[in-house]
């Protein structure tokens, strides 16, 4: 296949799969059933959190948080209690459990109290092209407080070979302007063309299979290398490959 083939192929894919379609089996659905900024981040950043594992039963548990969070979720993280914590106990979606969904919430009130919230941090530390070192310094803020050490985890640092799907995904709902209205955009501090694909299974076999990834691990230096093949077929935009990527490997089994 030739490159021109190749981003035609491609091309025609993102189109197919970037579509408002796409929402109704996807746990981008949770954060789109909010209009405010903050309840859209927030609600996005914690359901990409859970994102592994079963779609269904991540989209099902990711709903089970924000009605624990009385469905607002801003409001939860800034103006909780400490006994408002306590109702967050039972929940479970396979490791992360009620101690860390509390722990979320602390330390989410920092980043809004003391970072001016979560674009502002994502921004602060952006580069040129990339914003793995920005999620690294994320992190570090996340847990500057006093933190359970199990629930770091839960949150991916690049700097440690780490592909860090999840959070790329966040980034990718968060900045990405679509079209399509399937990704937010609301980040307009940020440009797409900074974003990495969110690396995982799926999308690192299909890529494999395309010629745009040879490196076996789906870790921080196949990210790397993915990011720089998906950015000759469109340095603007390079993620949006993803729907491509992600469709022809969970609908299609490429």
């Amino acid at each position: 296949m030739t490159f021109i083939d190749l981003k035609e192929f491609l091309d025609t894919k993102v189109e197919q799969y970037n579509n408002p379609k796409f929402i109704e089996t996807d746990p981008i659905q949770v954060p789109h059933s909010f209009s405010l900024k903050e309840d859209i981040e927030i609600s996005g950043f914690l359901t990409a959190t859970i994102a592994w594992g079963n779609r269904k039963s991540i989209i099902n548990n990711a709903k089970r948080m924000m009605t624990l969070l009385d469905n607002a979720p801003y409001d939860f993280v800034i103006n909780h209690q400490d006994s408002d914590l306590e109702k967050l106990l039972p929940f479970v979606h396979r490791t992360f459990n009620g101690d860390d969904l509390i722990q979320f919430m602390v330390s989410l009130r920092h980043i809004y109290e003391n970072h001016n919230g979560l674009e502002h941090i994502f921004s602060t530390y952006a580069e040129k092209d990339s914003l793995q070192n920005s999620i690294h310094k994320f992190k570090s803020h996340f847990f500057e407080i006093d933190h359970l050490a199990r629930t770091q985890k839960h949150i991916s640092d690049p700097l440690k070979n780490s592909a860090a799907k999840r959070i790329n995904m966040f980034l990718r709902w968060m900045v990405r302007q679509d079209n399509a209205s399937v990704d937010f955009g609301i980040w307009n501090s940020l440009s797409p063309s900074q974003l990495s694909c969110p690396l995982d299974v799926h999308s690192g076999n299909v890529a494999r299979k395309l010629g745009l990834l040879s490196r076996k691990q789906n870790d921080a230096k196949a990210l790397q290398e993915l990011d720089q093949a998906l950015r000759t077929l469109d340095k603007n935009d390079p993620v949006k490959y993803d729907f491509a990527l992600f469709g022809l490997g969970v609908f299609e089994s490429f």
